[in-house]
């Protein structure tokens, strides 16, 4: 998800995809943990994803 895409959520849509996101975050580390992933630069992505949702989600709630 990019953050032109993430720019025209909502803000009560971006704090839905940030929770999903943090549960598949951990979901996804801990698979990893037990037995590699196919595609371990997915936890990279994931997080990377959780950055920008919680900045646009901060910056939102600054300017209010």
């Amino acid at each position: 998800m990019n953050y032109n895409e993430i720019k025209e959520l909502t803000t009560a849509e971006l704090a839905d995809r940030l929770s999903e996101q943090k549960s598949s975050y951990m979901n996804m580390k801990l698979t990893h943990a037990l037995s590699p992933l196919e595609n371990p630069l997915q936890i990279r992505e994931a997080r990377k994803t959780i950055a920008r949702l919680s900045t646009e989600l901060s910056s939102r709630s600054a300017e209010e």
